[in-house]
């Protein structure tokens, strides 16, 4: 086979891409056994499996855009499992501001309510959507996302399922603003001036 022979040139690059695949895939380890044991179980028995933190949830609204959180932090039984779960409540024009989930997809189910949503990819084209109960709407891995409630007299409230049992969650406004990037920086890349920045930083604070 010549050395420059395009069957060689394209043995090479298969060779190169089953190499790097492993390392382009950012996702959740493969475990070796059925489950992991939570290190707060005393006895394996179906409680070490049980998560009892959203009991209640239902019975009373938060008044400000509410995530109830269900990875591996919080139910250690999901390590090595590669699911995790959230509640999101949204009151009355109540906004889920941009965010990222670097290490999953989310998949959103709409339970009550009606909710816009939207994400950009990596060539800046936005894709939205008003949703209605019932709908499920998938937001990529890693994309820059959104979901508001644009109905001001009624709630709404989802649910949404990622692949990761630790999906990491990345706000875009608390990000850029309330992370100690320089003002000067900032006002350069937004095209604006510093005391612009400032106001900005001022109404952001850290979750």
């Amino acid at each position: 086979m010549a050395p420059n022979s395009p069957r060689l040139i394209l043995c090479l690059l298969l060779a190169f891409a089953i190499t790097i695949s492993p390392k382009a895939s950012a996702s959740d380890p493969d475990i070796l056994s059925d489950f992991i044991i939570p290190q707060n179980c005393t006895s394996v028995d179906g409680s070490c499996f049980t998560f009892t933190g959203m009991r209640g949830l239902f019975y009373h609204f938060p008044k400000t855009f509410t995530v109830t959180k269900v990875s591996m932090a919080e139910f250690p039984a999901l390590n090595g499992q590669s699911v995790s779960y959230a509640v999101l409540q949204y009151p009355a024009g109540n906004i889920n501001p941009p965010h990222t989930h670097p290490r999953a997809a989310e998949l959103l189910f709409l339970v009550s309510g009606t909710l816009e949503v939207g994400f950009v990819d990596t060539k800046n084209v936005l894709y939205t959507q008003t949703l209605k109960i019932g709908d499920i709407f998938v937001f990529p891995k890693g994309l820059v996302h959104f979901q508001y409630n644009r109905n001001h007299q009624e709630p709404a409230l989802a649910i949404s399922a990622f692949g990761s049992a630790s999906a990491g969650t990345s706000s875009v406004p608390v990000s850029v603003f309330a992370t100690g990037i320089d003002d000067e920086i900032l006002a350069k890349a937004f095209k604006t001036d510093i005391g612009t920045i400032k106001k900005l930083k001022a109404g952001i604070t850290k979750p």
